[in-house]
């Protein structure tokens, strides 16, 4: 892809947020976009498989702050009308003194991902800042692979016992034809001749002088004669792999399992990128959780309480009794300790047991007529001290 190309993107468009979007707000724009029209939920939909693929390249600019801020600059400085012109130059042709700027953005940053990368050290080498690195390494300098993002669901017991979990992806990586090199099996690149292989060649221009990359081997510093039928010169093809994850003891909801150098592969033989797998958790029927507690309600009857009971609770593992102390409050939370979520590091929760009065719907007449005879004999105790005392004050 071009670099005139490149700038006639409107990733924010893509993406559907706003130029001043924050990073949750470009972030939470993708994973919904990306979850909608991701290949695996869309089989033989090629609409939503190229939706995928433009909302992964805006956010591989967004969501990093270097090439947002690069983005923002090239188009603010040039304008994003794509083929309707750079800002100042109508038509993206020829501009004061007779500069050409097509001639700049031909065929700029073929080589870098998605468009990007090689932009500042050509607009460096135009305005005297000598971009990142200098000129002469910058159509052919190795560019890391994006980091990829991915979803799975797991149910509560996952969570906290772990899990060994099989992961599905359509995502670029490198032919598997070619094995990266962009050449049909058989045959090799062959180094440029009109710029000897470094990418970039010198050129004038009235009051002008810089280098920009190589029409001939588009910067990339080779020739591809026969190129692969797979990724037709590209080294990456789009291709299904399936990867397995594990999932830690004790993983959150919300939580992501970083697994390095399983992203989109670099190009120019640098590392690929980060693969982030995003945990889902199905809450339990019975349990919750407080970091590494874990949480359950049982209902108890108001004798019980009153009295004082043992009742048997379940736990991960099978279930423990508990002593319920006479004149125990509703909403106590009695602790039973070690039963809760264990870390690999040896980190271990407790189970937090609440009690909660039940009361029933209904009363027979044996029922109510017991406990009208309680109420009777109970009338002279206040349930309410602080309360009654602060309404006798006003």
């Amino acid at each position: 892809m071009s670099a005139r190309e490149w700038i006639g993107k409107d990733f924010y468009q893509e993406l559907g947020v706003s130029s001043d979007a924050t990073a949750d707000e470009v972030k939470k724009a993708y994973r919904k976009l990306a979850k909608e029209n991701h290949p695996d939920a869309n089989a033989g939909n090629t609409k939503a498989e190229n939706k995928f693929k433009a909302v992964s390249e805006a956010y591989g600019v967004l969501s990093d702050p270097a090439k947002r801020k690069e983005y923002d600059e090239a188009r603010s400085m040039f304008g994003s009308g794509g083929a309707g012109g750079f800002g100042g130059f109508p038509g993206g042709g020829t501009g004061a003194g007779g500069f050409d700027m097509s001639d700049l953005f031909g065929q700029a940053g073929a080589q870098q991902q998605g468009g990007f990368g090689g932009l500042g050290d050509i607009l460096g080498g135009i305005f005297g800042r000598g971009g990142r690195g200098g000129a002469a390494g910058a159509a052919n300098r190795p560019q890391r692979g994006a980091d990829v993002e991915t979803d799975v669901r797991i149910d509560f017991l996952e969570s906290v016992k772990g899990a060994t979990l099989p992961l599905r992806l359509s995502s670029p990586a490198t032919c598997a034809t070619c094995g990266g090199n962009g050449a049909k099996p058989g045959t090799a690149p062959r180094a440029c001749s009109t710029c000897g292989g470094s990418g970039l060649v010198s050129r004038s221009q009235g009051a002008f002088a810089f280098s920009e990359p190589c029409r001939d081997c588009r910067g990339r510093g080779q020739i591809i004669d026969d190129p692969c039928p797979e990724c037709g010169g590209e080294g990456i093809s789009t291709r299904t792999r399936t990867l397995t994850v594990r999932i830690p003891p004790g993983v959150k909801d919300d939580q992501r399992i970083r697994l390095g150098g399983q992203g989109e592969p670099g190009r120019g033989g640098a590392q690929a990128g980060d693969l982030y797998v995003r945990v889902h958790v199905a809450p339990h029927q019975l349990f919750g959780r407080q970091d590494l507690d874990l949480t359950l309600t049982v209902p108890v009857d108001f004798t019980e309480l009153a009295l004082g009971t043992t009742i048997t609770v379940p736990t991960l593992e099978g279930k423990v009794s508990l002593k319920v102390p006479a004149g125990t409050a509703s909403g106590r939370v009695l602790r039973v300790r070690g039963k809760g979520i264990q870390k690999r590091d040896g980190a271990q929760g407790d189970l937090l047991v609440t009690l909660a009065a039940a009361v029933p719907a209904k009363l027979d007449d044996e029922a109510r007529s017991a406990l009208e005879s309680y109420a009777e004999a109970m009338k002279g105790h206040d349930p309410r001290p602080e309360i009654s005392e602060l309404l006798e004050g006003r």
